[in-house]
């Protein structure tokens, strides 16, 4: 049997407790590709799930949603792949992903990189990309002259959001610790708020003149998405990513507030079709608009494939600014 390299997670833990292991090479199903993986992104998710584990995994299990290769195998009714062609995908995180050589993912999810787009560029770009993506033109429909608070923007999903948002016209307040606001600015902030010796709230109103944001985009807590419905003006919308606010606390009928729940990878296991396809085509766009120097994939760092669990690990103490890239193969 043909093995590969892979960082495998024995049962739920620590990304420290990923070893290195020799595992099968896997084989592609109907409707789905094997990728040779060249580059691999890293996101909260992977420690996350690591950390809790899925009652859909057998172990050990191999980590990884953001994957960036070339297609070795086509599988039956995958679509017009071929072999050589070079792609990139946010995978279902109940599958085994692309912490390893080889990994396997469903045909009609992935987009080709672009010519002038790297394989460690395309792996930056899914999750935390796609989410921005998803958030700020698949559910706020934002429009140029509207305002928006981005929370993190010197994350990945922030940092990307920021950008988006800029390029679409919009007046953009981020949060950010001041050490990282020449680098939010950069991505095309307007305003910067330290969330650490700011009161948001005061500096939100100040720099919208007490009329509040048109949008949120909250990748921080239940707690602050709450707190954020104060600082939301008539028929403001609120895009979160890590919990849902204390509905409650707003009078229904008063200031008309819309709310997302912004669950990518959620279209995995959804069953829908559309939404599965949406994946591809949000990728496609981020790849166009990186292709053209319109976006940056903010990479931060690119390591080796050893490194794969420390820099989890750091990622997990939430100071990472931009994105981290593995170079698997």
């Amino acid at each position: 049997m043909s093995t590969m390299k892979a960082f495998v997670l024995d049962k739920p833990g620590h990304p420290h407790t990923l070893r290195l292991a020799e595992m099968p090479i896997p084989e592609p199903g109907h409707g789905e590709v094997r990728v040779r993986v060249h580059a691999a992104g890293l996101n909260p998710v992977d420690y996350k799930v690591a950390a809790n584990g899925n009652p859909n995994w057998s172990y050990p299990f191999i980590l990884g949603v953001d994957v960036a290769g070339t297609i070795e195998t086509v599988g039956e009714g995958a679509g017009e792949w071929k072999a050589g062609d070079r792609v990139f995908y946010h995978g279902n995180l109940t599958k085994p992903g692309g912490f390893a050589e080889y990994a396997i993912t469903t045909g009609h999810t992935i987009a080709a990189i672009p010519h002038h787009v790297t394989f460690e560029e395309a792996a930056a770009l899914p999750c935390a990309g796609m989410t921005a993506y998803q958030a700020l033109h698949r559910k706020l429909h934002v429009q140029s002259g509207q305002t928006i608070l981005i929370h993190g923007g010197a994350g990945g999903v922030g940092g990307f959001a920021v950008q988006l948002a800029a390029l679409a016209g919009l007046e953009v307040i981020s949060t950010a610790s001041a050490a990282n606001f020449g680098f939010v600015k950069e991505l095309g902030a307007h305003h910067m708020i330290d969330y650490r010796t700011e009161h948001v709230a005061a500096r939100v109103k100040e720099v919208t003149c007490g009329r509040g944001v048109d949008a949120v985009l909250n990748t921080v807590s239940r707690a602050v998405a709450t707190a954020d419905l104060e600082l939301l003006a008539f028929n403001g919308q609120l895009a979160y990513v890590a919990g849902a606010p204390d509905f409650s606390q707003i009078k229904p009928f008063t200031k008309a507030i819309s709310f997302h729940e912004i669950a990518l990878g959620a279209a995995h296991s959804s069953g829908d079709a559309i939404a599965q396809k949406d994946l591809a085509m949000m990728a496609e766009a981020l790849a166009v608009l990186v292709s053209g120097k319109k976006v940056s994939a903010m990479l931060s760092e690119v390591i080796s494939m050893e490194e794969i669990p420390s820099a989890l690990g750091r990622l997990s103490e939430r100071h990472v600014r931009g994105k981290i890239v593995a170079l698997i193969g």
